[in-house]
């Protein structure tokens, strides 16, 4: 008999009264993110409705919740609940990828399709006596990015006439941001940007450690400040309105304009308990440095093989090899099919030890790392350019392994159907040559013997530079991307690897190819069409 089914011997006339109860649903508005969170976790412990938690619950007491569940006992979920907006203001965009290279990250970025970057300013690196080459590479990127994307401004104008029907402000602004398409590619990494976020504790927690354990100083500084950020007062967007209100106030009652203040204007952390424990993690040092080594000795002596811009991986066959080529993938530059096929000759023994000194040096609290979650349908290893890839990074419902930016690809030249080509703008020359000069200024940093330059040369990268990278997803995800990215008013890089996703889906499995709702991305667009 269930335990709460009344006894046979009980009289029903004794049974409580059926209590006719209404679903309540109500927003929240006011509380401090760790104070909700705790309220919230109440449920699983309290009888209380939120309205009475919160009555009850001070900062104190849920700092105190928090350290004995959260960290003491590994409820990590109940970070989860404590959603915190954060601004992050001139950064440059090698930092910017690296901040949003989250699973789960909610946010947006300055475009550079919308924006010109000319008064963004940039990032320095310490380069020490190398840093006068490093000023000169990236002063010569912005004046050709300036030169570029006025010049294909002037082309596009000629070539595409606005409609009657069309506003002169609408027309120009339209124009003006395919000339950005273009003139993007030549922002450095250096290039600061702007960005703002809106995520957990949990995944702030994530990001900061990540961050912290970074080879490249500005992010360890970033996670820093991200952690200080969240523990420290946050910014008030009603202050300035609620101290001319007290002051009103405090004009007729002194005392109630005090009692005022200290509500309105009392400081507020927003993850001051979450966020402070967050440290580099030794398992992710540790283990980049073994998989590196490791990468480097099963590679040595191979050159670059080349390989397509979208690459659908078929069956890797046993699990292990799909795991050990995952691990390794990020710590060298070859494409993920050359690496996989020297892992699947190996034998099962060496194969199994590469799995496993990506476990080796996992701690109590250490998650299982991005290349364990394997075993997804769809496997894309794309080479792009890293402007067209920022885009693409932003899809979340999918596992991404991202490679370290090298000259080693080479750069990719813009190119959209019905569009002025470079060569048709008389900018072709100038293209090549700003290009050219930014990889010489790359090459030159990193043989510069200057401590930290082999890594900071990579700010003098280009945006136009390729890079590579792994994406894994289901088939709903391949789709929603090639629908989304192949659209035609998008840029015209992550259209082509949209359409390349798309095209080598339907190759593999002919009978899917009529599920994707895609235009063909090789036949000219209408240029004033977003």
């Amino acid at each position: 008999m269930p335990d709460d089914a009344i006894p046979p011997s009980q009289p029903v006339a004794d049974a409580p009264d059926a209590i006719a109860y209404e679903t309540d649903v109500y927003a929240i508005h006011g509380a401090d993110p760790e104070v909700l969170a705790y309220a919230m976790a109440k449920y699983s412990r309290s009888s209380l409705t939120l309205r009475e938690s919160l009555a009850e619950i001070s900062s104190q007491r849920a700092e105190q919740f928090l350290n004995t569940f959260y960290f003491q006992y590994g409820h990590r979920s109940i970070a989860d609940l404590a959603h915190l907006p954060l601004a992050i203001e001139k950064l440059s965009l090698l930092a910017a990828i690296a901040l949003v290279d989250e699973p789960r990250w909610d946010g947006q970025e300055r475009s550079t399709r919308y924006q010109d970057f000319r008064k963004s300013g940039w990032y320095t690196p310490r380069l020490g006596g190398a840093t006068p080459i490093f000023t000169n590479a990236i002063k010569a990127m912005f004046t050709a990015y300036q030169q570029v994307g006025a010049r294909m401004g002037e082309a596009l104008r000629s070539a595409v006439p606005k409609p009657e029907a069309m506003k002169l402000d609408a027309y120009e602004r339209t124009l003006k941001a395919r000339a950005f398409d273009v003139a993007r590619y030549l922002l450095p990494l250096a290039t600061n940007t702007s960005l703002g976020q809106i995520v957990n504790a949990r995944t702030l927690e994530m990001q900061v450690s990540r961050l912290l354990t970074s080879e490249f100083a500005e992010i360890r500084d970033l996670g820093e400040r991200l952690r200080k950020a969240a523990t420290e007062p946050a910014w008030n967007v009603q202050d300035a309105a609620s101290k001319v209100l007290i002051e009103e106030v405090r004009a007729a009652d002194p005392s109630m304009a005090d009692r005022i203040a200290e509500q309105l204007l009392r400081p507020v952390k927003t993850a001051p308990t979450l966020v402070k424990y967050a440290t580099a993690s030794a398992y992710v040092q540790t283990s980049r440095v073994e998989l590196a080594q490791a990468a480097d000795e099963l590679m040595v002596g191979q050159v670059i093989a080349p390989a397509p811009v979208v690459d659908l991986l078929d069956d890797d066959g046993p699990l292990e090899v799909e795991l050990a080529t995952s691990l390794l993938y990020p710590h060298c530059y070859y494409s993920y099919r050359q690496l996989r096929n020297e892992i699947a000759a190996l034998s099962e023994v060496r194969r199994d030890e590469l799995v496993a000194l990506g476990l080796a040096h996992r701690g109590q609290h250490d998650e299982l790392p991005r290349p364990f979650s394997a075993g997804q349908g769809f496997r894309f290893d794309i080479l792009m350019d890293i402007g067209g890839f920022r885009d693409m990074h932003r899809h979340r419902r999918c596992v991404q392994l991202l490679q370290s930016y090298t000259d080693l690809h080479g750069y990719e030249t813009p190119a959209c159907p019905g569009q002025p080509t470079l060569a048709e703008a008389d900018l072709e020359e100038l293209y090549k040559g700003a290009m050219d000069t930014a990889l010489q200024a790359y090459r030159t940093l990193k043989a510069s013997g200057e401590p930290e330059a082999d890594q900071s040369a990579q700010y003098c990268l280009p945006l136009g530079t390729r890079c590579r990278s792994m994406f894994k997803m289901d088939f709903a995800e391949a789709v929603y991307i090639s629908e989304l990215r192949a659209g035609p008013a998008g840029h015209f890089s992550y259209r082509r690897v949209a359409w390349e996703m798309y095209r080598t889906v339907a190759e593999r499995h002919p009978s899917l190819a009529s599920y994707f709702r895609i235009e063909d991305v090789n036949e000219p667009v209408d240029l004033l069409r977003r």
